[in-house]
């Protein structure tokens, strides 16, 4: 079977060849392997990391479930006002430093944050100008030159299905699990009460019209993604259930409806959110399913608990083992993950969260010769 073909069969329910293998790579190892500074991917989009991914995915010959990287724009969502324009304020052998600038009233207004692209790592956004010891405008700058175009709408979602083919599928972000993302919005949050229900309106409105536009594209995603990392870290259940989960449940039951399959990623403490979206959703797959201390996931209890109704993914620890370990490892940690959640399918072989960057070719590659062999039903 494809990757493509394995997925969709678990996906419709069936038990495929062998347990699908997609390991979290997202964007450190893909980049990684381009041998180009992550600045390149990231800030010059040559390529872009989403681009760099999908041929990552190929090289380790994944099932790859891409969830949410090609950062979809639609239309009806453009920022008004005057065009914004990224120029660099600061460059490092180690990194480059760019600051939004637009010209407003004939004069140049500058952000009061700035983002930092690395050498060898991923970017850091949205960092206040002074933690930087930068001044507000600042003294000399250039335009970004040489970035890649890219189209992030329905002709981009096109392009990018067809570089995935048959190696996997192509998940597009709807709305979100997450809805206090920084330390102001969380002052917001208990500061205003008042807003709560006006905020999850606004939230489930957009997350339907978001949805509407999708289905009627002629090139869909294969699936819908509905998560966001660190879910239960920013905010508690009480939060999640009343500012998020009306807009998550909602799209869900749209994507049901669709035939649409439906994705949650949240890393750290998750044990409660797999057990809410088993029992009053029919969301479809969730992941990474982390163990303490990252997480409080038990793969197998999980499995036990759960696995009747709903995909789990996840969960070998991508330090210790997958890092760290030797391939050996790696195959016994998957090995004893495809035991705890393997049988009569709905399982997919995975990490819990993102793998390093400088996580061996070697235990990457023993990860889906085990889901390959020790994982053939």
């Amino acid at each position: 079977m494809t990757s493509r073909e394995r997925l969709l069969k678990l996906i419709a329910g069936d038990v495929p060849d062998c347990v699908p293998v997609a390991p979290d790579i997202s964007n450190m190892v893909p980049c990684r392997l381009t041998g180009k500074p992550f600045w390149d991917m990231y800030l010059y989009r040559d390529p872009p990391y989403w681009e760099a991914y999908i041929s990552a995915a190929k090289y380790f010959d994944i099932d790859s479930l891409m969830d949410g990287y090609f950062p979809f724009e639609y239309p009806f969502e453009k920022a008004d006002g005057p065009e914004r324009e990224e120029m660099i304020v600061g460059r490092t052998p180690e990194r480059i430093v760019t600051q939004l600038s637009w010209i407003d009233g004939g004069k140049r207004r500058w952000e009061p944050k700035v983002n930092v692209y690395y050498v060898a790592d991923p970017p850091t956004r949205g960092i206040p100008v002074e933690k930087l010891g930068m001044p507000p405008v600042p003294d000399r700058w250039q335009p970004v030159e040489g970035q890649q175009e890219v189209d992030r709408g329905p002709e981009g979602l096109k392009r990018v299905k067809d570089l995935m083919g048959d190696h996997g599928l192509v998940g597009i972000f709807v709305t979100s699990t997450l809805g206090l993302h920084s330390e102001q919005e969380i002052l917001d949050y208990y500061d205003h009460p008042e807003l709560h229900d006006r905020w999850a309106e606004e939230r489930l409105r957009q997350a339907e019209r978001r949805f509407a536009y999708l289905v009627s594209l002629e090139v869909r995603p294969d699936f819908i993604c509905v998560g966001a990392s660190g879910t239960l870290v920013f905010q508690s259940v009480d939060i999640f259930r009343q500012l998020t989960f009306p807009a998550v449940k909602r799209v869900i039951e749209l994507a049901e409806a669709e035939g649409i399959p439906t994705h949650v990623h949240s890393c750290g403490p998750e044990k409660e959110l797999v057990r809410i979206m088993a029992e009053e959703t029919s969301l479809t797959i969730i992941d990474p399913l982390e163990i303490p201390p990252m997480g409080d996931c038990d793969l197998a209890e999980l499995k036990r608990l759960y696995g009747d109704r709903i995909i789990l993914k996840g969960n070998l620890h991508t330090t210790n083992v997958m890092l760290r370990g030797t391939p050996g490892d790696v195959a016994a940690a998957a090995g004893k993950a495809i035991d705890d959640a393997g049988a009569g399918g709905g399982f997919i072989l995975s990490t819990g969260d993102q793998c390093g960057r400088d996580t061996p070719d070697e235990n990457l590659r023993a990860m889906v010769e085990t889901a390959r062999t020790y994982g053939r039903y």
